[in-house]
């Protein structure tokens, strides 16, 4: 039973040290971490859609988002390269493991993205960025090549995040009901 007092933060984190520490024995405090802010940030949906083309328009599928990956097409900077990259790992990796029944949707056929495979390219974005391991970044590059070799393993303790959140929210709803009826 978890707090009932917890912030966002603190809810997501607990569940996922529960998730990845106790379930999957991955312990891995840097990538927990980073797992953490990444469900919290994209508990607020602006956040999941927050790169833009040239015109201001959200980024919505992988396809568009590669294009600004890459500085020989449309990204300004080794900088923007790497930021992009980072994003699209979390972005593939948040659908794929949180809500990996969305995948469908998001690949249909007349979508850009139908032949994009989310997982494939969420660990190769973040193997990209674990390449700029020089200056402000050299602390947290061998966490992303991690987060690309377990890719999978990502997915996995998110989905049972998930599954936990929603545990908890039934439970709640539970409680709260039979206090109203009375019983």
């Amino acid at each position: 039973m978890l707090r009932r007092d917890l912030s966002l933060q603190e809810l997501f984190g607990e569940l996922v040290e529960r998730a990845f520490a106790l379930s999957l024995r991955w312990d891995d405090r840097q990538v927990m971490g980073y797992l953490t802010n990444l469900l919290t940030e994209f508990a607020h949906i602006d956040s999941l859609y927050r790169l833009r083309d040239v015109n201001g328009r959200p980024l919505q599928e992988v396809a568009e988002m590669l294009y600004y990956a890459d500085v020989r097409l449309g990204a300004q900077s080794f900088y923007q390269e790497r930021e992009v990259h980072r994003h699209i790992g979390d972005f593939t990796l948040f659908w794929a493991g949180v809500y990996p029944e969305a995948l469908p949707r998001l690949r249909a056929t007349l979508r850009k993205d139908a032949l994009i495979d989310y997982v494939q390219q969420g660990k190769q974005s973040y193997r990209l960025v674990s390449l700029f391991d020089i200056g402000e970044w050299r602390e947290e590059a061998p966490m992303f090549r991690r987060l690309s070799d377990n890719f999978e393993v990502a997915m996995q303790g998110l989905y049972a995040v998930r599954q936990m959140w929603e545990q908890q929210a039934r439970e709640s709803f539970t409680r709260f009901r039979r206090q109203i009826e009375g019983f």
